[in-house]
């Protein structure tokens, strides 16, 4: 950490040129034909928490040592995240070859009250192609009761448009979703995840660059088969049984409309610790 620091204060203008220098990927999905990315972009959000950890993704040296330890590993393609955590991951030469997806609407923040007008607050279309990124993430939840939903609705077609013009993935992760108690909660039932796959996938005039990022539920072969669109499974939270979390994402991945996963937390926090040990067995699945 100390020297990233030192750089940013001495010479903040060579992430610029790190990132214009850096050896991109020559294909989206690689040695196992799909795509493997590990996410970390929840501390934008105010998310900060892994399993009983409230404060898990908190310490930046911390989730960075455990960043570059998974891409480290055989099989992972790339990375999902924000610019502070992408260019601290480019200063230590981790995204040396990897697909980068930028991280764009951050906005809304867990807990508050505007937390459905998910305002774009992180990366751009221009910025994404600009620094040759692969493409850019955006989180869609639909809170039916909650106005705010149709003006996040509206970026986030604006943002796979322009997506799609820079010609990069756009990756859509939509959610049907309640306030309960104060905070907003995801519907996981199958009905709510097939519905909120289908409006996704009708976002903006084109759909050629769309991807789903899609939770794991029960009955996957309707949540699947509501779309013609590339999925890529959604880690999630943090499970004490890991072992039966893996069975369910080795079961959906068996699909052929899954092309990968995108996990964060499951892989950087695991229950016994070992970052290493979880991500080779989920690339063992792949």
């Amino acid at each position: 950490m100390s020297r990233t620091i030192e750089q940013r204060v001495s010479d903040p203008a060579s992430i610029a040129r790190a990132w214009a220098e850096r050896r991109r990927p020559t294909s989206l999905v690689g040695s196992t034909g799909r795509l493997m990315l590990v996410a970390a972009d929840h501390p934008a959000r105010g998310a900060l928490r892994a399993g009983d950890d409230a404060f898990a993704m908190g310490d930046r040296a911390r989730l960075l040592d455990r960043m570059v330890r998974a891409l480290a590993r055989p099989g992972v393609d790339g990375v999902l995240g924000t610019a502070d955590v992408l260019d601290d991951l480019l200063l230590l030469g981790a995204l040396e070859g990897k697909v980068v997806i930028g991280s764009m609407n951050r906005g809304g923040l867990a807990g508050t009250a505007f937390e459905i007008d998910d305002r774009f607050t992180g990366h751009d279309a221009a910025t994404i192609k600009r620094d040759g990124m692969q493409g850019g993430k955006m989180l869609f939840r639909i809170e039916p009761d909650d106005a705010g939903t149709v003006a996040t609705m509206q970026a986030c077609a604006e943002a796979v448009r322009d997506l799609a013009e820079a010609q990069v993935m756009a990756m859509v992760e939509p959610f049907i979703s309640h306030r309960r108690d104060g905070r907003v909660v995801n519907d996981l039932s199958t009905a709510a995840v097939v519905r909120s796959a289908t409006v996704a996938a009708g976002l903006a005039p084109t759909s050629a660059y769309t991807w789903l990022k899609l939770p794991v539920v029960d009955d996957m072969d309707a949540v699947l088969s509501a779309t013609g669109l590339p999925v890529l499974l959604l880690g999630g939270e943090v499970s004490s049984d890991q072992e039966a979390q893996f069975a369910a994402w080795s079961k959906a991945l068996a699909h052929p409309a899954v092309r990968g996963m995108v996990v964060g937390r499951s892989l950087l926090f695991p229950p016994d610790g070992d970052v290493e040990a979880a991500v080779d067995a989920t690339v063992a699945m792949l």
